[in-house]
């Protein structure tokens, strides 16, 4: 583990001590909708939870021959490892290492601070479209999100949604504000009304913050579905991405 990567890692003990204490100062039922509390509003989360076990399982049995074909395809390009460990903070401050396929180069996150001056999002959340750190086999993955993939496997064990808000590192969870935390009331998801609406086209964080908190407020399964068979056309075109 580099030195980034233990900055990182200490950072996600920061949080699980925060959470543990109660000192987040995140009031997480205030971004929840009035029924939350309701014996239907909890029966539909259950019936959520169902149908990602089932999709998400269904997926990576389907998916493995494409794994394998992008795995080999990753090595050729820029060698090992071909899974990127993503170490993040979910549903109420809780963390979480979850997995992509490596899209950028092993020194990534050691190069990360050279380049926050290039931030093109307003806010504590990193974007920006011609990041250096990206090889040239990621910018193909992440164009059609098919580095994103992996976290079919943090959906099956519970770690992540197949939709929901998506979830911040330690650091960007740290330097968010506590209303701005609200975002993660609920289960991480692997897309959302962000990534349908714009992805890294939307600048202000604030903007993201409000799309999440929109969906959390207003969840319906029917909302769900929307969301899935939107993202398709939104990935097919790779709309947003970088």
């Amino acid at each position: 583990m580099n030195a980034e990567e233990l900055a990182s890692e200490r950072d996600l003990r920061d949080v699980s001590e925060l959470v543990r204490r109660g000192a987040m100062e995140v009031e997480w039922d205030a971004a929840l909708p009035l029924d939350a509390g309701r014996w239907s509003w909890r029966a539909r989360r259950v019936v959520k939870r169902v149908c990602d076990v089932t999709i998400a399982s269904i997926g990576l049995v389907i998916l493995l021959p494409v794994f394998l074909v992008l795995a080999i395809a990753i090595v050729v390009d820029s060698g090992w490892p071909v899974f990127y460990p993503w170490r993040v903070v979910g549903c109420r401050g809780q963390r979480f290492t979850g997995y992509k396929l490596r899209t950028m180069v092993l020194a990534a996150d050691t190069l990360k601070a050279r380049l926050a001056h290039l931030n093109e999002m307003n806010g504590p959340v990193f974007k920006m479209r011609d990041d250096p750190r990206v090889t040239r086999l990621g910018r193909f993955l992440r164009r059609y999100s098919l580095d994103e993939l992996p976290q079919l496997w943090s959906v099956v064990i519970g770690h992540m949604s197949l939709v929901g808000p998506r979830p911040l590192s330690a650091q960007e969870f740290l330097a968010a504000t506590p209303i701005q935390r609200r975002k993660l009331a609920v289960i991480a998801g692997m897309t959302c009304l962000w990534q349908v609406s714009g992805r890294n086209q939307i600048g202000d964080f604030d903007e993201w913050v409000r799309l999440d908190c929109t969906y959390i407020a207003t969840w319906t399964l029917r909302l769900d579905l929307w969301i899935l068979l939107k993202t398709l056309p939104v990935v097919i075109r790779g709309t947003g991405a970088y």
